[in-house]
């Protein structure tokens, strides 16, 4: 399981940095046939037999000691969890970016790497953004895995967030906050809080493109949109879609995503103060590969923006 990654640019994508126990890890190459060294072709973490393991867990334990994590409790953690140990790594700088989440459960995941490595500057909470790419284009939703029921404000943030995004991928970011509502025909808790949410957006990033709430065709067809709301700021499709909840963003990209044979990209984990994805069990190996080319890419520009 690919755990952590150092950037290496002259010698392709990223070395990769393993965690796991060797015998494991070797008989799962055997077994795929594979021509992989540890050592040559990737840098293993014996996660039975680090020596960095007394550091690893004194740290833990320093992070976590206000939240009722006893000493005891922080060496078995460190012992058993890889991911726990792929995030101290990036916070000692000895990774440059992580990947987990390919087993196990997304939310615990979530929150080791949370607490090791922190929010960034600024943001109060962290959200998912998960990508389809197929034959009419790339379609971004938010937030696919994280945040169950999201206010106002964390859906603006959320937005603001994914908005980056797309601009660090260059593309230009085309909001769509998505209801059964069309702007304002309904006035129900769900259609005022993605109007709550707009407002917010607009106060804080003027020049964003975004318009809401509209319906999951409004959003897509200029035509209908024009017809409902002439002069509505929103110009052509959409192609960041933000949801009132977790349900409907999660199955909304996942219906896309498999209705229409697209490859997907995340969850792209938004809010945490350093490079680090939790992946879930339906990821591929392509999203795997996809997910360390953007962890890369994140991290190197975080190192440009940390030197000034």
């Amino acid at each position: 399981m690919l755990r952590a990654v150092q950037t290496v640019v002259d010698e392709g994508l990223a070395r990769p940095i393993l965690i796991g126990r060797p015998a494991v890890i070797e008989a799962r190459i055997r077994r795929l046939g594979l021509r992989l060294v540890a050592g040559e072709h990737f840098e293993l973490t014996n996660i039975d037999d680090d020596p960095r393991f007394p550091e690893y867990w004194q740290l833990y334990h320093e992070i976590m000691q206000r939240r009722g994590v006893t000493p005891a409790a922080a060496k078995n953690v460190v012992r058993t969890r890889g991911t726990v140990i792929a995030a101290l790594m990036v916070r000692r700088g000895e990774a440059d970016a992580m990947l987990c989440g390919v087993v196990g459960r997304y939310h615990k995941k979530l929150a080791y790497v949370v607490n090791v490595l922190g929010r960034d500057p600024g943001v109060r909470s962290t959200s998912a953004l998960s990508a389809v790419l197929n034959d009419r284009g790339t379609f971004f939703f938010v937030d696919t895995h994280v945040q169950a029921d999201p206010t106002a404000e964390q859906i603006a943030e959320a937005t603001l967030q994914a908005a980056i995004r797309l601009r660090m991928f260059g593309i230009t970011p085309r909001v769509a906050l998505l209801s059964f509502s069309n702007f304002g025909s309904h006035d129900t808790p769900a259609a005022q809080k993605m109007r709550d949410a707009l407002g917010l957006i607009r106060a804080r990033d003027p020049s964003l493109e975004v318009d809401g709430e509209m319906q999951a065709d409004t959003a897509i067809s200029p035509a209908i949109r024009e017809r409902l709301l002439p002069g509505s700021t929103l110009e052509g499709a959409a192609n960041l879609f933000v949801m009132p909840n977790l349900e409907a963003a999660n199955i909304a990209y996942n219906m896309v995503r498999a209705m229409t044979d697209g490859v997907a990209l995340g969850p792209i984990l938004m809010g945490v103060a350093r490079p680090a994805h939790v992946l879930t069990p339906a990821a591929t190996v392509r999203r795997v590969v996809n997910m360390t080319a953007l962890a890369a890419v994140e991290a190197q520009i975080r190192a440009e923006l940390a030197r000034g």
